[in-house]
């Protein structure tokens, strides 16, 4: 059994050019190509000139080149399998794939190449002196996704060629995979449940208080029709008497996530760096809240994600539709739109923009008087509207400004007021 070892690939998935575009849609190489134009002209040549040596040397280079287009595409019998994929990683993660080639009968020199996207990995073209009978192929590469996404891995394919290069042709021997890359996500919180909110101004006028939070505040004395659980046993055998752990009073449990994908608003380029760090700070803010057991809505311009996320397997289903999502040009006003004609007022919302105008703010500014608490999360570039802060702020909000490169967990730590707890 042959076994070979590589952690990337050597070639281009993004071969470009007039060969390559050819040799797609016909299947001759550019060595082909080259025959068989020379023997079109030479035709033209021998009719108009006469001589039946030219017109035999034409009609060899016409039958040369069909001999190899009908070599290259015979199949083979040849079968390959590919070792179990995660379905599901994240950006940087690394997973190892190994791709096995069996035939019945001995078959050389060929070549197995794995489509990928250069985003996932780059293309693995392996060649194989040998295979067939007892002897397998073996070969193990590795793939590192650089950004979130929904790729497909392969097909993997053999690739055949004749003996003198004129033709090349690829049978398919797996199925496409499909890999959803998850965006990575930070230690991050937004605090929409703490006792700030117990004494005015920063109270919301008319939230319904969710009677029980999740930070720790403190101990008191066990009375009848406290929930056991919540009693401290160390603290019991230590006082001699009962004492129960006591939370945070908290605003709701109802967390609405918005963020800004239109793409006149981030920067340019592919990937566009302000969006993809707009996507990581709602992911690390939607897998805090998940975590804590909130229900999370994911709304972006166009449409709303997920209504309601809450549980164990939320977190899964909110980062394979962030996964996914793309921008848009749909401005942000339709998604603040949508959250108004809500009419809930005992929401917590986290709205990550790379801006924040004046027709943005009088729309916000009338769910803030409903009372719904609000952090604005403005991705800085430079293009970024330096008064986009100063209008967050005028309407209530707690804002936190992130940069490209920038720890999102210390950058929402010190505008939230957490470094010091």
């Amino acid at each position: 059994m042959l076994r070979t070892r590589s952690s990337r690939a050597t070639s281009d998935p993004e071969v470009a050019g007039v060969a390559a575009l050819i040799e797609r849609v016909t299947g001759l190489t550019a060595a082909g190509a080259v025959v068989l134009v020379a023997s079109l002209l030479g035709y033209l040549v021998a009719k108009s000139l006469g001589g039946r040596a030219l017109f035999l040397l034409v009609y060899a280079g016409i039958l040369m080149v069909v001999a190899a287009a009908v070599t290259s595409r015979r199949k083979r019998r040849l079968s390959a399998e590919r070792s179990a994929l995660p379905t599901r990683m994240r950006v940087g993660q690394v997973a190892e794939v190994e791709v096995t080639v069996r035939a019945p009968g001995r078959l050389r020199a060929f070549v197995v190449q794995e489509h990928l996207s250069s985003l996932l990995a780059d293309q693995v073209r392996v060649p194989v002196p040998s295979v067939g009978g007892d002897q397998e192929f073996v070969h193990t590469y590795a793939i590192r996704p650089t950004l979130r996404g929904v790729y497909q891995l392969g097909p993997l394919a053999a690739e055949w060629t004749d003996p003198f290069g004129l033709a090349r042709h690829q049978q398919p021997l797996t199925d496409p995979v499909d890999v959803i890359v998850h965006p990575t996500t930070d230690a991050i919180f937004d605090r929409p449940l703490t006792r700030m909110w117990e004494d005015p101004p920063f109270r919301p006028p008319v939230s319904t208080p969710w009677p029980q939070g999740f930070e720790f505040y403190g101990m008191r004395d066990y009375v009848p029709g406290d929930d056991p659980r919540r009693i401290v046993w160390t603290a019991a055998a230590r006082t001699g008497k009962y004492l129960v752990r006591e939370s945070e009073q908290g605003i709701t449990d109802r967390i609405t996530l918005v963020l800004d994908n239109e793409r006149k608003a981030h920067s340019p380029g592919y990937p566009s760096e302000t969006f993809e760090l707009a996507i990581r700070a709602v992911a690390s803010l939607g897998a805090y809240n998940i975590k804590q057991g909130y229900s999370v809505r994911l709304s972006c311009n166009e449409q709303v994600l997920a209504r309601e996320l809450r549980g164990s397997k939320a977190r899964i289903a909110m980062l394979d539709e962030l996964a996914r999502l793309e921008l848009t040009d749909v401005p942000v006003h339709n998604a603040i739109e949508r959250v108004i004609t809500e009419r809930r007022g005992d929401t917590h919302m986290c709205f990550v923009s790379t801006r924040f105008d004046s027709k943005t703010a009088s729309r916000i500014r009338m769910l803030t008087d409903k009372g719904m608490s609000l952090v604005v999360a403005l991705v800085q570039w430079e293009d970024a509207d330096p008064n986009a802060a100063r209008r967050a702020r005028e309407i209530g909000a707690q804002v936190v400004t992130i940069s490209p490169g920038q720890q999102l967990e210390h950058a929402f730590a010190h505008a939230l007021g957490l470094a010091v707890r």
